[in-house]
């Protein structure tokens, strides 16, 4: 396999999807821009409301005071990159991303210009860049909506960062950008299989409620957390194993848990993977 070639199968489909500004718009800059919005206007709703209470003479204790840490804000945030919202507007561009080829027959025009396994990781290649794209703009937004609370309770700020926190907040978002290319697998492969952009959107999500469903079913299963079929069989579960160790540390952790949990993200990355590379090969692309 040619460097080269990869490295050009990833600048073409950077350049395509790129084009596609209503792709990039709802899995990058929708969940960030809404987010500052509506947390503004919530923040002045809540300010209007305190004003009230303050005309009421109530204890000034309720009132939203003291300084915003700017630093401990950061970490939080990275802890929640993964979350349910954004998840699924950035499984819009994946789907796009990875089914387009197969609504527009385009594949045919392509896949003369290259090899098959590096058209796949080309728009692999994409997906984790969108990805991250993604994961800073919500981290910018989330920032700024601090700033816009100091600004509305004129509070102050500070920025309060150890060498510990520092490690949280790259740990937490390095897990989160994980966990959310593990569903750009699931997104990848359902492509493949059923050439159908909206099986690429919507079979991540349902895989998704099913192992949630799961997950609340353990006791019934006799399945313990620090197991390895509740580690393997859920990756949700793994990615909290690994969050909360990250947030935590280890101690109470069931032991080897954290191995446990890593190898099941690690499985759930490539098994996918390897599928659709495989599947794609074998397709016949002469009508798409």
């Amino acid at each position: 396999m040619s460097v080269t070639m990869l490295a050009d199968a990833v600048r073409s489909e950077a350049y395509r999807f790129a084009r596609d500004r209503t792709a990039v718009i709802w899995s990058v800059l929708f969940v960030p821009v809404f987010g500052l919005v509506a947390g503004g206007l919530g923040q002045l709703f809540l300010k209007q409301k305190m004003g009230a209470i303050a005309n009421a003479q109530l204890p000034p204790g309720l009132l939203q005071t003291g300084t915003l840490d700017m630093g401990q804000a950061l970490v939080s945030t990275a802890g929640g990159l993964a979350n349910p919202g954004l998840l699924l507007f950035i499984l819009i561009g994946l789907s796009t991303l990875f089914a387009a080829d197969y609504r527009w027959e385009t594949w045919r025009l392509t896949s003369a210009r290259n090899t098959r396994p590096n058209l796949i990781l080309g728009k692999v290649g994409v997906a984790k860049l969108l990805i991250l794209a993604a994961m800073i703009a919500f981290l910018i937004s989330e920032v700024l909506g601090e700033l816009v609370k100091a600004a509305i309770f004129d509070r102050s700020l500070a920025f309060n960062m150890s060498g510990d926190d520092l490690g949280r907040f790259f740990g937490l978002a390095a897990i989160a950008w994980i966990r959310v290319i593990q569903f750009a697998m699931l997104s990848l492969l359902a492509a493949v299989l059923t050439r159908s952009l909206l099986a690429a959107l919507f079979i991540p999500i349902v895989v998704s409620i099913g192992q949630f469903f799961l997950m609340q079913a353990m006791p019934v299963l006799g399945w313990e957390p620090g197991d390895w079929i509740a580690q393997l069989a859920l990756p949700g579960l793994a990615y909290d194993t690994l969050k909360a160790l990250i947030q935590q540390g280890a101690a109470g952790a069931p032991e080897g848990v954290g191995y446990k949990a890593a190898i099941s993200l690690i499985l759930w990355l490539l098994l996918p993977l390897a599928a659709a590379i495989a599947w794609f090969g074998r397709q016949d692309l002469s009508k798409e």
